[in-house]
């Protein structure tokens, strides 16, 4: 019995060795994702990515270039806090968020800066 036991707890010993090897090897270091071509700061540009919190800021630059600050900025929160996305830049650049870019005004115009 003794002998038994004295070659069954190495193999056992063994076999967990080898199954935290294994599930040590299988375990895969996710690769860093590439930094974007454009110069856009990519965070917060897809649809939902953003907290309400977030908009203020994201809205205050994009409509910092343009002339009509406070309409920008009225309508930048309102789209940003339905849409929770702002697009990169200034200006254009819509395509990043599809709900920003497709909410229209009644008479067919775009709603969002």
């Amino acid at each position: 019995m003794a002998n038994k036991i004295s070659i069954l707890l190495p193999c056992l010993v063994m076999i967990l060795v080898l199954l935290v090897e294994i599930k040590a090897t299988k375990t895969e270091v996710p690769a860093a994702e590439p930094e974007p071509a454009n110069n856009f700061y990519m965070h917060g540009v897809t649809q939902g990515s953003l907290q309400p919190q977030e908009c203020a800021p994201r809205c205050t630059a994009r409509c910092s270039a343009t002339a009509y600050k406070k309409p920008c900025m009225f309508f930048c929160q309102k789209c940003c806090a339905k849409c929770l996305c702002v697009p990169p830049g200034t200006y254009g650049n819509k395509q990043f968020c599809p709900c920003y870019n497709n909410w229209k005004t009644k008479r067919g115009g775009p709603k969002c800066p």
